[in-house]
């Protein structure tokens, strides 16, 4: 881990994210889904473009884009030897539909803010063909027992739970250690909160005090659902530049867990 942290602060010069905000934007109407060319066969960072629930629990499919899926996508180039799209010195990170054809094309997609998340029927039944032909859904970034509510009904229109049930990862589970060995489950928040706090990382109090792991597995053991509950793994990512102190006590951690993810996800 001390060699992992070192190697993560001699890279943090690389920044992306200007390239980014200017091939993206931030507004739903401009977010332009993937479509068949822009796949190359090789990592793109798919992420999950959902309609929002209105509801008030704050975040959305844009939460923590897109600095967190660049800057992912540029540690795992060089982190591991996976091959990652890009275009120049730019990852090529891709959004996608919970109802679209696109999502059969990416191994894991990843969704940020599930508790504003909704899904129709239409889109529920083509999550659920997506996740039981081998596809993987990462949700991260939801806090509280409100927000987790909501998630838990929207999960269960795609993956009855009298079929498929809602589990505790453990820690001996191969997630944890595909690559690096992580040890515990971080509970990371976002850098406004924890700057705020004076370091602290529980984002709604009492409510989101220990951070959680669950999953939902299809009849193989394999995990087609991987949930991080009570913390923003992703904002380690997408704020690994901003603050000295944030980023030792988070990144390296966050970037571990992370791409743990995307190998399981690619090798299960």
């Amino acid at each position: 881990m001390t060699m992992f942290r070192a190697g993560l602060a001699v890279v943090l010069a690389l920044s992306l994210a200007s390239a980014a905000h200017a091939q993206f934007g931030r507004g739903f109407r401009g977010a332009r889904v993937a479509t068949d060319a822009d796949f190359d066969g090789r990592f793109h960072y798919c992420r999950m473009l959902y309609r929002p629930a209105m509801n008030g629990y704050g975040g959305s499919w844009r939460t923590d884009y897109p600095n967190a899926d660049i800057n992912l996508s540029v540690r795992l180039s060089e982190l591991t030897k996976i091959s990652v799209s890009k275009t120049g010195a730019s990852p090529n990170i891709l959004l996608v539909r919970p109802g679209g054809d696109e999502l059969f094309q990416c191994p894991l997609v990843i969704m940020s803010a599930p508790g504003s998340a909704v899904f129709d029927e239409t889109e529920a039944a083509n999550l659920r063909e997506y996740l039981l032909k081998g596809g993987m859904l990462w949700t991260d970034d939801s806090w509280g027992s409100y927000q987790w509510a909501h998630w838990v009904g929207q999960i269960q229109k795609v993956l009855p739970p009298a079929q498929y049930s809602m589990f505790d990862v453990p820690l001996e589970h191969t997630i944890y250690r595909t690559q690096f060995e992580v040890k515990e489950i971080p509970q990371i928040p976002n850098i406004g909160f924890f700057l705020r706090s004076g370091g602290g990382t529980s984002e709604q109090g009492a409510d989101s005090a220990v951070a959680q792991v669950k999953g939902i597995a299809d009849a193989g053991g394999r995990l087609m659902v991987l949930m991080t509950h009570n913390t923003d793994i992703a904002d380690s990512w997408e704020r690994e530049g901003d603050d000295p102190s944030y980023f030792y006590a988070f990144s390296p951690r966050g970037y571990a867990f992370g791409i743990n993810a995307v190998i399981y996800a690619h090798t299960h």
